[in-house]
């Protein structure tokens, strides 16, 4: 039982590795942030479908719980348009910094879903976030719009998060992540065909490199990864998972110095705003832990 751990506990953390390098295959692929992320939640779909009727998963469920997970699959679909939009506006630095920020939204969306009290601790953690992305901004204000939609993909992520843990409740998780990949679907092609240039002849005309960048996004960095997260659940704890996946910055940002260095390169300023905002992050779940455990002592 040891040895599956540790192997678990390695998976895990080549999982956080996958999760940085979705970053990385943002810069990569050439197509714009919407066309990007209905490709990567099609073929998503396409795949957690065949994975469905392969594990003979039962996707019976009722009107009332479609439209909920219809509702977060939407808004994955702006944390993932907003956080590839915000690396075509800046860089992958500047965006897995500003993701970071995610863990303050948590800390106000939380008690408003869950009709908790505000923990003060988090709130203050929030502020010293908050002074981060400052620092951030005033030494890289040429990518003022790439933080704005960075920032905002952390805050859909985080209302996604908060969500889908109350759905956790009712539903697996393989039934809500395909009912959810399927209404992103729909709501992007409305949008597309709305606003958009609609389905011409050049949004399916992809390079070779796009589309194998794009089948490796949704396959490995989505369907399999997410797959892959809840099994390694079942030895190693929600908490572990959770703080483990708060280093996806720090991999997707060191990953991104290693093969852009001269567009990631950064002021010494955003580095010590990027370094108050993860180690903030960290602190707040340790706290988390510490709390925890003192409750079951």
């Amino acid at each position: 039982m040891p040895n599956d751990k540790v192997k678990n506990f390695i998976h895990l953390h080549f999982l956080v590795f996958i999760a940085g390098f979705t970053a990385i295959l943002g810069e990569l692929i050439t197509i714009k942030a919407v066309s990007l992320v209905w490709y990567r939640m099609v073929i998503a779909s396409v795949l957690m479908f065949l994975y469905i009727k392969i594990a003979k998963v039962k996707l019976n469920i009722n009107l009332k719980s479609i439209t909920r997970l219809s509702i977060a699959g939407i808004i994955i679909a702006l944390h993932w348009i907003t956080f590839f939009g915000a690396i075509d506006e800046s860089n992958i630095s500047i965006t897995l910094a500003m993701f970071s920020t995610g863990a303050f939204f948590a800390s106000i969306i939380e008690p408003i879903i869950y009709k908790r009290k505000i923990i003060w601790y988090e709130m203050l953690f929030g502020l010293i976030v908050i002074l981060g992305v400052v620092i951030i901004t005033q030494s890289e204000i040429k990518y003022l719009t790439g933080i704005l939609l960075g920032i905002s993909s952390a805050f859909f992520s985080s209302l996604f998060a908060v969500l889908n843990g109350s759905f956790l409740k009712k539903h697996t998780a393989t039934v809500i992540s395909f009912y959810e990949f399927l209404s992103g679907v729909f709501f992007i092609t409305i949008y597309i065909l709305c606003f958009g240039d609609g389905f011409s002849k050049d949004f399916f005309s992809l390079s070779l490199s796009d589309f194998w960048f794009l089948f490796i996004l949704a396959s490995v960095c989505t369907a399999y990864a997410f797959i892959a997260s809840v099994y390694i659940m079942k030895t190693i704890s929600p908490y572990t998972v959770v703080l483990t996946y708060n280093l996806e910055p720090i991999y997707g940002i060191v990953m991104a110095l290693i093969l852009f260095p001269e567009k990631e390169k950064m002021s010494a300023s955003f580095y010590y705003g990027a370094f108050i905002i993860i180690t903030v992050v960290l602190l707040n779940a340790l706290l988390k832990n510490s709390k925890k455990l003192k409750r079951k002592a």
